[in-house]
């Protein structure tokens, strides 16, 4: 099926291995959308083998055929003009609104909000943020700390840790005692 070529001076067998590479291309157009759509916009930019895939391929020259028709159909499209008046409409529009009176307490925090001027309630804003995270912190503080309990004032946690080691020692010492009056008791 295929012809084997003489290798190379290097003993490479390169033209074999491009043929058959070639070969496999042809049958197998995997990814050749996204270099379709290369080969479209910059034809330089895409490799040769791109080229002679598209010429011997039925499949991906009709998809690029069907490419080109469609940039063809979008380059001719001309899109609607604005009306002359579009601008003046909205900005009535837009002025209709803000002197609109807002139905209830909500609808006119949104509108003041939105349409009036927001300058003086930024402080407000950061004032308010800044007391809730305070309040939320602080209670969460408040939550996750009431099963610690405070060590006493004045003791160090050398000092503890001593306390723990002679109550742990005296334990052990009394443990030792029932053994040994157990034993005692087992061998009368």
């Amino acid at each position: 099926m295929f012809k084997q070529k003489e290798p190379d001076h290097t003993g490479g067998d390169w033209g074999f291995t491009m043929e058959r590479t070639m070969k496999r291309m042809k049958t197998d157009c995997t990814g050749m959308d996204r270099k379709l759509a290369d080969l479209l916009l910059d034809p330089a930019a895409v490799p040769a083998k791109v080229h002679a895939h598209v010429a011997e391929c039925e499949r991906c020259s009709r998809e690029l055929t069907e490419l080109r028709a469609t940039l063809d159909i979008l380059d001719s499209w001309k899109g609607p003009e604005p009306s002359a008046y579009f601008l003046t409409r909205l900005d009535a529009r837009m002025r209709e609104e803000r002197q609109a009176e807002p139905e209830g307490w909500f609808a006119r925090l949104r509108a003041r909000m939105a349409y009036g001027p927001s300058m003086h309630l930024r402080p407000l804003a950061a004032m308010a943020l800044t007391v809730a995270l305070l309040v939320g912190g602080g209670t969460y503080l408040g939550v996750t700390d009431w099963d610690r309990q405070a060590p006493p004032p004045g003791q160090t946690a050398v000092v503890n840790d001593l306390e723990n080691l002679d109550s742990n020692a005296q334990l052990l010492d009394q443990l030792e005692n029932i053994s040994s009056n157990n034993d005692d008791g087992v061998q009368e």
